[in-house]
């Protein structure tokens, strides 16, 4: 079973961050269906805790909480699908400490307070997916598709 909205999200994604670009999705599970639609346009690498990962994506084995940090070095973008909230604080410092946005697709309403890492997030409705997109201000803010309309 596939995650609603995965397209608006990867989407959104190619149409905000240059093409080439590393992106970084922590815990993918089973669940690679953005990292398949990046794939092709960007350099993507899924990480998860587990030995192995998903097949047809580039997966390493890595624990946000003692990161490889030379897996996010020079990200754009850091990004995971319903994380658990203790791992959206870690996700964070890492996002911040590379100089990378952050997109988190919560479960339901769960959202961590990120803002000892960030100044500002923008919650984002695009094409039927929600998601916080988070952003110092160092790179261009939220750029946004030429078809993206406010919610």
């Amino acid at each position: 079973m596939s995650i609603i909205g995965y397209e608006g999200i990867a989407a959104f994604i190619k149409g905000s961050y240059p093409l080439g670009s590393r992106i970084v999705e922590v815990g993918v599970g089973q669940h690679p269906e953005v990292a398949h639609l990046l794939q092709n346009d960007f350099d993507v690498i899924c990480t998860d805790i587990t030995e192995s990962g998903p097949e047809g994506v580039r997966y390493v084995k890595d624990d946000i909480f003692k990161p490889d940090m030379a897996l996010y070095k020079g990200a754009s973008l850091i990004y995971s699908i319903r994380p658990p909230v203790d791992i959206q604080d870690a996700m964070a410092s890492v996002a911040k400490k590379v100089g990378a946005s952050l997109l988190i697709r919560p479960f339901s309403s769960e959202r961590a307070d990120l803002k000892k890492y960030f100044r500002s997030f923008k919650v984002i409705n695009y094409q039927g997916a929600a998601f916080y997109v988070y952003n110092d201000g160092y790179r261009p803010c939220y750029p946004q598709p030429p078809s993206w309309q406010p919610p």
